[in-house]
């Protein structure tokens, strides 16, 4: 269905409406599912919105990991509406890109085989309780700053869900730095336990925003379509920005000697990623791809039957519908 749209839409690409959809975007007007685009704004929306849904989805795994040895009732609690907020986000993120002719199955299957990709940051290891804080943190945080510009983007499914998504998301912040508060100011092993979070998730969380401006394949025309609202590189200063501070409070230090307040600038200056590990982690090679892919795997697998089982009731639905008109 989708290649085939794809193909069709080839054909409507010409100067004029090209010239008429990029004066709507300039306008900061919405685009809707049934509204002419053009191919590589929908190829882009597809990968892009694709790819947020994935995150969500496999973003479960490293905290479901967590639910059932949380230290408290509460904390299981938490956790657990966390989880299930982030299935719902998935949920948001797969409707959105159905309107733009591409099924869940076929996103899905894309996810399986490798060809599509999620967040780099899900293929690290949540080692300890502590690493729940981080996520919530750094990982929501970091999400949270590229997420609350595309309320504002361009197609307005996209915008729409993402308007109750970073409600949620600003929660799920708020509870991970409640457990990083706890741990910071708790006994010796618990502030060491808090630090070492830290440590390891600084970097990977700075990869989210993407590679640097120079190394972007595109952001460049997502900017143009208004797709993405600021540089990869702007808003990881403004994470970084954000979150040392934050950081202090906590009584944490960052693990980058480089971070340092700069008058001249007014921001902080800090040290770039490992973008070798960042490439290679993308490539498949990262502590946890293999694991992450596995489980979906396998849930998509498990679930097979509940689908078929769907499927054949909606037809049988519609096959009772046709005999009684």
């Amino acid at each position: 269905m989708y290649a085939q749209m794809i193909k069709s839409e080839a054909t409507k690409e010409d100067p004029e409406k090209l010239a008429a959809f990029q004066a709507r975007i300039d306008a900061d007007d919405k685009i809707e599912p049934k509204d002419w685009m053009p191919l590589g704004y929908r190829k882009t929306l597809v990968r892009q919105i694709g790819q947020h849904a994935h995150s969500e989805i496999v973003g479960q795994l490293p905290e479901g990991n967590w639910v059932t040895r949380a230290p408290t009732l509460e904390r299981k609690a938490i956790l657990l509406a966390k989880v299930q907020d982030e299935a719902g986000h998935g949920l948001y993120l797969y409707c959105a890109a159905e309107t733009l002719g591409v099924s869940r199955d076929e996103l899905t299957e894309d996810l399986l085989s490798g060809k599509m990709k999620y967040s780099s940051i899900f293929n690290y290891p949540t080692l300890t309780w502590a690493d729940m804080g981080a996520v919530g943190w750094l990982v929501d945080g970091a999400a949270i700053m590229n997420q609350v510009p595309l309320q504002r983007t361009s197609y307005g499914p996209y915008a729409r869900a993402m308007v109750r998504i970073c409600k949620e998301e600003s929660f799920h912040q708020r509870q991970g730095y409640d457990i990083m508060m706890k741990m910071a100011n708790g006994t010796s092993a618990q502030k060491r336990m808090a630090q070492d979070a830290l440590n390891r998730f600084w970097y990977p969380a700075l990869m989210m925003f993407g590679p640097s401006d120079k190394d972007s394949v595109h952001s460049e025309q997502s900017m143009a379509w208004k797709i993405k609202m600021n540089t990869n590189d702007e808003l990881r200063q403004k994470f970084v920005d954000q979150t040392v501070p934050q950081a202090e409070y906590l009584g944490l230090t960052v693990p980058d000697p480089a971070v340092k307040w700069n008058d001249k600038t007014k921001r902080y200056d800090f040290s770039e990623p490992d973008w070798d590990e960042f490439f290679d982690v993308i490539k498949g090679n990262g502590p946890c791809n293999t694991e992450r892919l596995a489980a979906r795997n396998r849930a998509w697998d498990d679930g097979a039957w509940v689908r078929d089982g769907f499927l054949a009731h909606a037809r049988k639905k519609a096959a009772r519908r046709m005999a009684a008109e």
